[in-house]
């Protein structure tokens, strides 16, 4: 007959098991069962904390943690100052850096007075992270830095020595130190792939490595890091956290070169289960699920997308802004991208600087687009990463085709080319072919506008996007490209159906498309429309 002590006991040696295994799904269900009737003891607790962590359960996995550390706080000090800057790590991620901050100071006061050990490493390192994010680049992380250097070299520890090279990489960014930031993420990586790193800093470098590269937009980098790092991220495959975490960094490079009809519903599925465990990474993801939807043309889906990004902390331009601009609302647009530039850091700035000058050519403000493709050129110089390059010869080409300056104007676009081609970013090559399509145009070349064009309207298709509107422009009535084509073959007959089947979109796709011309163009039905096209020279 097997007792209750027995069928618990079961419960925590399959608990423990499935807790090795990395089996969190197992793990969990049998830690909770066994705690359901007693009290877990603090290592129990402290692993079935793990086990929620990894599946999600971010609120749970708090409450378990500070659990362990209140008896840890009256049995044993310094293991009780480990879990708070643990907890204090687990805050961070999920985007509260104030309560991070008071777990912090909660792990100072215990460590007063103790041996330097490595939690002294890791909470200064957590002090160069707030630096990094909140306080002064220019003056508070330098110090940060300072103390955690000298607290490495004093541990022999491999984990508080890629924690300090990834402080000292963010301090060389700041001071645009490429080639030495470069190098220091490389060297951090090392013990992270060596299984030298616990797991919860393991994933705090991954994801500074990853984030730091896409800010850069060095995706060549990016991506062969992703690739040295696939077996670490499959061991976590079943990790709503970590293995959440590397599908959003896999799906950020899948969407310069892969089919966006493909990525809305991973990104979507994806970033919502990070939202309780890794805020940033998941308000990323709900960022770039609202980039993928501009470009699908899905105005509606993308402000819900960027709004769910803001309230993760993550501020959602210059995508925002742009799809505001290409629904013709350019004085917001502008307004955004001014306020979000007020605040960037300088490597932030980039891609807002790109966005800014689409939006004053848009605007007709040649001028305002010659002042921000200047300070672009500027920070690609001054950083170098292919990304930047390749926005600065973008921006440039766009502003001499503008300026009718288009034999100068194409030498800048296929510089942004050839980048664009080192990045793999189809989409951007798009734009590019479009802006030498008109300057072969302007130069009397119509037959190599003509292959310029269907090249960009070729990757399109592939891509399962809506044609971009360089310069902003639009037809009669506001309407886009896509828009035009739709309405033209409506007034040809055609039924929404026949409409999707033609230029492969789906049925859904096109009534929302009509809804949109409609409402530009005032009216309610699919036969004032076409009166209007009639009487605005459309067809």
């Amino acid at each position: 007959m097997v007792t209750r002590t027995d069928s618990r006991t079961e419960l925590l040696l399959a608990a423990r098991s499935a807790h090795v295994r990395r089996d969190w799904p197992m793990s969990y269900e049998m830690f909770t069962r066994a705690g359901a009737n007693a009290p877990l003891n603090a290592d129990d607790l402290n692993a079935m904390a793990v086990a929620a962590w990894q599946l999600g359960r971010g609120t749970e996995t708090v409450r378990a943690a500070e659990r362990v550390f209140g008896h840890l706080a009256r049995t044993d000090p310094p293991q009780a100052a480990m879990k708070a800057v643990e907890l204090a790590l687990a805050w961070f991620t999920r985007g509260d850096v104030n309560i991070a901050q008071g777990w912090m100071n909660r792990a100072r006061r215990l460590l007063d007075g103790a041996s330097e050990c490595a939690t002294h490493g890791y909470l200064a390192y957590l002090d160069a992270l707030v630096a990094a994010i909140t306080g002064d680049q220019s003056a508070e992380l330098p110090q940060r830095v300072v103390q955690l250097r000298q607290l490495c070299e004093r541990l022999d520890s491999p984990a508080v020595t890629a924690l300090c090279r990834v402080a000292e990489a963010l301090e060389a960014i700041v001071d645009a130190r490429m080639a030495d930031a470069y190098g220091l993420l490389d060297e951090a990586m090392l013990p992270v792939l060596a299984d030298q790193v616990p797991l919860d800093w393991a994933g705090d470098i991954y994801c500074v490595v990853l984030n730091q590269c896409y800010r850069l937009a060095d995706l060549p980098r990016m991506r062969a890091w992703t690739q040295s790092m696939e077996r670490w991220c499959n061991d976590f495959a079943g990790s709503a956290n970590y293995g959440g975490v590397c599908t959003i960094h896999r799906l950020q490079l899948s969407a310069a070169a892969g089919d966006y009809r493909r990525l809305e519903d991973r990104l979507f599925g994806t970033s919502r289960a990070l939202e309780d465990v890794n805020s940033r990474v998941a308000g990323e993801g709900y960022y770039q699920l609202g980039e993928v939807r501009r470009r699908r043309g899905d105005a509606d889906g993308a402000f819900v997308a960027f709004a769910q990004a803001r309230a993760l902390g993550i501020e959602p331009q210059p995508g925002e802004a742009l799809l505001r601009c290409g629904q013709g609302d350019r004085d917001t647009a502008w307004t955004d991208l001014r306020v979000a530039l007020a605040s960037g850091d300088r490597v932030g700035r980039m891609v807002l600087l790109s966005a800014a000058v689409q939006v004053a050519l848009a605007r007709d403000d040649l001028d305002e687009a010659e002042r921000h493709c200047g300070e672009l050129e500027l920070g690609a110089a001054t950083f170098g990463t292919p990304g930047f390059r390749a926005w600065a010869a973008h921006a440039r080409g766009a502003v001499l085709v503008r300026r009718a300056r288009h034999t100068e104007a194409l030498r800048q676009l296929q510089t942004a080319l050839r980048e664009y081609r080192s990045q793999q970013s189809r989409y951007e090559t798009a734009e590019v072919y479009e802006w030498m399509a008109l300057a072969h145009k302007s130069l009397g070349d119509e037959a190599a506008a003509a292959a310029d064009t269907a090249t960009a309207e070729n990757i399109y298709a592939q891509l399962g996007v809506e044609p971009a509107q360089v310069c902003g422009t639009t037809a009669p009535g506001g309407l886009t490209r896509r828009e035009v084509e739709i309405l033209r073959r409506i007034a040809e007959g055609a039924t929404n159906r026949q409409v999707a089947q033609q230029i492969c979109i789906s049925e859904k796709t096109v009534g929302r498309h009509l809804a949109n011309i409609y409402a530009k163009l005032g009216v309610s039905s699919r036969t004032a429309a076409v009166t209007w096209a009639h009487q605005n020279g459309m067809l």
